[in-house]
């Protein structure tokens, strides 16, 4: 089947991209192996699917080459698909500062997407899987559903991060295929593990959150985080593993923007129990465990000033070295991804093959978490659908 353009992955990014193209007259063939459209959207935000962030800058996403993103993300802004949603008549919410959630549910932007694909023209051709991809005089993708040409092949299959809903590497074999160079994948936005000796007492914490800043690096995040019977989640680990490598520490303040040091000179004629007098911001076992690990709990009146200091010290830069993370299973996203530095910034096609396009997170583009890898979506897929 001729065609003038083939999008490989009907995701967010390929979506957007399809109807961006056909819009603009082009006929154009979304091929994917599932057998449903965007999965991810669909399981996103716990169904309700934090589709953007209003202010969703360069400075949101990890790159080696940081600029690459701001031409697209300039050039279709979160504005732009709540424009989008309005057409539709969707309502959405703003949960945290920025993050915008649909109110009728993930399925209502899957169901946005493909109303606007339909309008346009576009094909689907789904489940189908892709044998092999050629380039001479166009491109050439065989599929088990046959033959599909075209002079312009959009990559939009994604990353490797969730497998259970049909992640695969497809789309670095296939930049490897051209000679595009790689920034090596690694699992983002993910729970971190520590080894179970050292861990051992903490996992008793199991489900047990608290408010807290995480440092790694210059990166900071300030959010709750969760303990698990394997290490560390919740919002601001989910933030900085995308920063963290092996070998690094973690400096976590577990009372942020408390002067601990200022209110134990004040408790120094205290008969209060230290952990106790923790509970005031910690659950009871949190405290007891806590102060357990760093020698025991005291009356407050029973430390002296230098003891005092390095208990402040302790909880305002508790350090942990993490083993590992919990791996594509449990990551929201892929960091790395193929090198932009082979692409055009303004319209995602490689430099050295015109009619070749990357889009979306196979790309080594990656949000913090709010809403930012949506709009990356939407803004690459716009990107090459204007350019196809």
């Amino acid at each position: 089947m001729e065609t003038d353009v083939i999008i490989l992955g009907a995701g967010a990014a390929g979506m957007m991209c399809a109807l961006q193209a056909g819009q603009r007259g082009r006929r154009v063939v979304v091929l994917d192996h599932a057998r449903k459209l965007a999965e991810k959207i669909r399981i996103s935000g716990g169904g309700r699917c934090n589709f953007t962030h209003l202010h969703a800058g360069p400075d949101n996403f990890i790159s080696d080459n940081p600029h690459f993103c701001r031409s697209a993300l300039a050039r279709y802004t979160p504005q732009d698909f709540v424009g989008l949603m309005h057409k539709h008549g969707l309502g959405y919410h703003e949960k945290a500062p920025g993050q915008l959630f649909c109110d009728e549910g993930s399925g209502a932007i899957i169901e946005m997407l493909k109303a606007e694909c339909d309008q346009a023209g576009v094909q689907f051709v789904m489940p189908c899987e892709i044998v092999s991809v050629r380039h001479q005089d166009g491109f050439q993708v065989m599929t088990a559903q046959g033959s599909f040409e075209a002079p312009a092949l959009v990559v939009a299959t994604g990353g490797l991060s969730i497998p259970k809903i049909g992640a695969s590497p497809l789309g670095y074999k296939i930049a490897e295929q051209f000679g595009l160079p790689m920034v090596k994948p690694k699992p983002g936005l993910v729970p971190l593990s520590v080894a179970p000796e050292p861990w051992a007492p903490y996992a008793e914490l199991a489900g047990i959150a608290l408010n807290a800043t995480v440092r790694c690096g210059k990166r900071e995040f300030r959010g709750d985080l969760l303990f698990t019977h394997r290490g560390l989640s919740g919002p601001a680990i989910l933030q900085i593993s995308s920063y963290w490598s092996h070998g690094e520490r973690l400096h976590i303040d577990m009372l942020p923007g408390i002067d601990v040091l200022a209110l134990l000179q004040a408790q120094s004629g205290s008969q209060k129990q230290l952990a106790n007098w923790l509970t005031q911001w910690w659950p009871k076992h949190l405290a007891e465990i806590w102060c357990a690990q760093q020698g025991g709990s005291r009356p407050l009146n029973q430390y002296n000033d230098k003891q005092r200091s390095e208990i402040a010290a302790g909880l305002h830069d508790w350090q942990i070295l993490p083993s590992g993370t919990l791996g594509y299973a449990k990551a929201e996203v892929t960091c790395g991804g193929v090198d932009t530095r082979a692409l055009s910034s303004k319209t995602m096609s490689c430099n050295a093959f015109p009619g070749l396009y990357f889009i979306g997170e196979v790309l080594d583009v990656t949000g913090q978490l709010g809403g930012y890898n949506f709009q990356w979506a939407w803004a690459s897929g716009y990107a090459a659908g204007m350019s196809v």
